[in-house]
């Protein structure tokens, strides 16, 4: 006998003290249950999503969101008198297309959301091929730490391109802002491939550079076991489109065949842009952002936001989420990287690019974050009449400033807190030092790398921030620049029902390169929403007998 299917709903609002046992909060669910009249026998509950909430912090408490299942539906009154919300999850669509692929999909792009459309497409029999510019992870991370030793730059394979995206290169942070369905869909897949339990849980979930690289390497897997091919070094330079519906691409590792192209290109790849808007592609320049990476002490903002319980197990290094919209600009903070580093994250020759990332266990002396103001399309010139080439121009402009306030060698501008705001006096940094590149930095002005606007704006963002964190805008805070690649500064458009280009219909522009996500997870979100609506269109290969 089939079992009965169980109604799902999450509670939250449970809260405990760290120093309390998990099962408190299943027994303050149980409890709120009966106080509602109905009995905990019938019910099952689990942990579902844990937050911590450290306003108070002489009265942190861990806040629960508890799964709550039961064997029949419960009336809305009782959920609303219980706070019971229904538990909304998503799988990905079933194929359901007729019209026929002569050619696999391609997949342009080795990021959460190449990844993820490559990886839906083979569990479906569509035998995608997946390429990226860069190198596999092992190799990749050679490059990587080559570039960091001795500042020798691989422009196809670093911090940007490879296996995994920028993403393999970063904290590995799950939050996003998008809710959809299917979020939920893309955690349980990466614990599937080796992600830790916590993801599953942790309100702001990260797995840790460290830890990505393999659960990279384990989709990869999957996807050749499927039936996909997975070519490396392999840039796209060109698309042709036929009359008969295949699509050529031209790369660098040759020509491909292809029956649609799913282009999750990731945010630097300009080159890419450049000849998109050259070729007449409907692309539309976004607003963007720029600004610095601040270090402090990770005890500092441990203690700064934790008081006492600092340290505790249960809590791991602090994180904080920061921004005030009241000045001329607004500026906030992004990519929080508790216990991490800075990274160097330059993809072209000329240029210095900052970033955050640290590992799983996020026990690194010092804890970074973005600091970024907001800058408009109308704050610099389009060239040749493409807004979207004037914002590549703009954010370039600022990474060579950086690059040659450095000294020219892919070393950081660094600058103190204190000479930001009082004036450089070039006050070199002590007790807290610079993590790029094991310190490879160079005291100088940050004001000679941005706009007034954005140097006048950092400053407002400090002082604001200081007041909501204790220290955070002390004089010897490390600000290392210049971060100026946060997302896409353009957008490729698409129908919103199809997902697929204006004037293309076999391409759908995918992810936070083709400006449709910000993050691992909605980028993820966005390559299973892409390929699903691939498979609405097009049947599967095998059921064609087109198996490669």
């Amino acid at each position: 006998m089939a079992e009965k299917p169980l109604f799902r709903y999450v509670m939250s609002g449970i809260g405990v003290s760290p120093d309390s046992a998990d099962e408190v909060a299943l027994q303050q669910a149980a409890d709120r249950m009966k106080r509602v009249g109905v009995s905990s026998a019938s019910l099952h509950f689990r942990l579902y999503k844990r937050s911590v909430d450290a306003r108070k912090r002489d009265k942190l408490m861990l806040v629960w969101t508890v799964l709550v299942e039961s064997p029949h539906p419960l009336s809305p009154k009782l959920c609303a008198r219980a706070e019971l919300k229904a538990l909304e999850e998503a799988e990905p669509e079933e194929p359901s297309g007729t019209e026929r692929l002569s050619h696999p999909p391609l997949v342009v792009g080795m990021g959460p959301a190449g990844l993820f459309s490559a990886l839906l497409l083979a569990q479906n029999g569509y035998c995608p091929i997946l390429i990226d510019r860069g190198d596999p992870i092992a190799a990749r991370v050679e490059r990587v730490e080559r570039f960091r030793r001795d500042g020798v730059l691989d422009t196809e394979s670093n911090i940007q391109f490879g296996a995994g995206g920028a993403g393999t290169f970063s904290d590995g942070k799950l939050v996003t802002r998008v809710h959809d369905p299917l979020c939920r869909y893309v955690l349980r897949s990466l614990h599937k491939f080796g992600a830790p339990d916590e993801i599953l849980t942790l309100a702001k979930p990260h797995v840790g550079t460290d830890v990505l690289r393999g659960v990279v390497e384990n989709v990869l897997g999957e996807i050749q076991r499927l039936g996909g091919r997975v070519i490396y070094r392999c840039c796209l330079r060109d698309l042709k489109w036929e009359t008969d519906g295949n699509v050529r691409a031209i790369t660098t590792a040759g020509e491909l065949q292809c029956g649609a192209v799913i282009l999750a290109i990731g945010h630097s790849s300009r080159d890419t842009y450049q000849s998109m808007i050259e070729q007449g592609y409907a692309i539309e320049a976004k607003p963007l952002s720029v600004g610095v990476r601040a270090e402090h002490l990770r005890e500092d903002i441990d203690r700064a936001l934790y008081g006492a319980y600092a340290g505790h197990p249960k809590l791991g290094a602090a994180e904080y989420a920061l921004s005030d919209t009241k000045g001329a600009r607004g500026g906030y903070t992004f990519c929080m990287c508790p216990g991490g580093e800075v990274v160097a994250a330059a993809s072209e020759e000329g240029g210095v690019v900052v970033n955050g990332m640290s590992n799983h266990a996020r026990n690194g002396r010092n804890s970074n974050a973005a600091v970024l103001v907001s800058v408009g399309c109308n704050d610099y010139e389009p060239i040749n009449g493409s807004a979207a080439l004037g914002a590549i121009a703009f954010q370039r402009s600022i990474e060579r400033a950086a690059f040659a306030l450095g000294g020219g060698d892919y070393s950081a501008p660094v600058m103190t807190l204190g000479d930001l705001m009082n004036g450089f006096r070039g006050t070199d940094p002590k007790r807290i030092l610079p993590t790029y590149r094991d310190g490879k930095t160079k005291t100088a002005d940050l004001s000679r790398v941005f706009p007034e606007y954005v140097t006048e704006s950092l400053r407002y963002a400090f002082h604001s921030f200081g007041r909501r964190i204790k220290g955070y805008d002390s004089a010897d805070t490390v600000l290392t620049a210049a971060e100026t690649r946060t997302s896409a500064p353009l957008r490729i458009l698409r129908h919103p029902e199809t997902y697929t280009a204006i004037g293309h219909d076999r391409l759908y522009p995918c992810g936070e390169g083709a400006g449709y996500a910000g993050g691992i997870t909605s980028a993820a979100v966005d390559g299973v929403r892409c390929a699903s609506a691939l498979m609405r269109r097009f049947a599967p290969i095998d059921e064609m007998g087109e198996k490669l």
